[in-house]
């Protein structure tokens, strides 16, 4: 059996609450929109907004160096993580596994989510052989879908127009790339300063006690970022 065979899909009941955009108050928490899909406490001190998309090469890498980084944030109480959908990279491809995702419990939008990114050098190397589909079902059925449920999936033409519409909403926001970040309701920014690119917010560095934080995906930038605004808001 194979590795993405094994992979389980499954959350506690009790963290349930806390993957829904909706807290179980049934109010919206700050900087997130009714729409949006999240995990953590709605009472973290940060709160991290990604715009990415499933076939972007980018946003699989900072979800395989940095992204346990926010995991182990969400886990500690001090991060709630926000994914908005963008159509970028492959538009077909980055559709398709959105629509998976959405698709699944939605307790388990995540898990899809990560499972896509794992797999995201196997679709496009399945697509250039065109495959694609077939290499989507494959992942569908790691994540317990059945064959017939894969194909209702995608060809749920509601699901797919919300998506375009998350992906037009972020282009309208001024989102012109992914990934992209807002945390605590300030966007990060690239920016070259002193021959380094780091991560800049109104066209200032951002700086711990160790400097200016470079604008990398790695696991040490990404505790850095959640260390200085946990530090900020509980200032």
């Amino acid at each position: 059996m194979t590795l993405l065979a094994h992979r389980t899909l499954t959350l506690a009941a009790g963290l349930a609450c806390a993957l829904l955009l909706i807290a179980c108050s049934g109010e919206t928490p700050a900087f997130e929109q009714e729409s949006d899909r999240a995990k953590g406490s709605p009472d973290a001190p940060v709160t991290i907004i990604e715009y990415a998309s499933t076939a972007c090469g980018a946003c699989a890498l900072f979800h395989e160096q940095g992204y346990a980084a926010i995991e182990d944030g969400v886990d500690d109480g001090d991060v709630r993580f926000v994914l908005r959908e963008m159509l970028t990279g492959q538009p077909n491809i980055a559709m398709a596994g959105f629509m998976l995702a959405r698709c699944a419990p939605e307790d388990q939008y995540f898990d899809v989510i990560d499972l896509l990114f794992e797999q995201q050098r196997a679709l496009f190397s399945a697509l250039q052989q065109g495959n694609a589909r077939g290499q989507f079902q494959l992942i569908a059925r790691s994540a317990g879908f059945s064959d017939e449920k894969f194909n209702t999936c995608m060809n749920n033409q509601d699901i797919a127009d919300e998506i375009q519409n998350a992906s037009a909403q972020a282009i309208a926001a001024g989102i012109g790339f992914t990934p992209s970040f807002i945390i605590n309701g300030q966007q990060l920014e690239r920016q070259v300063m002193d021959g380094a690119e780091v991560y800049t917010v109104n066209g200032a560095p951002l700086e711990d006690e160790q400097g200016a934080i470079p604008a990398q995906p790695d696991r040490d930038t990404w505790d850095r970022i959640v260390a200085l605004f946990k530090s900020r808001a509980e200032g």
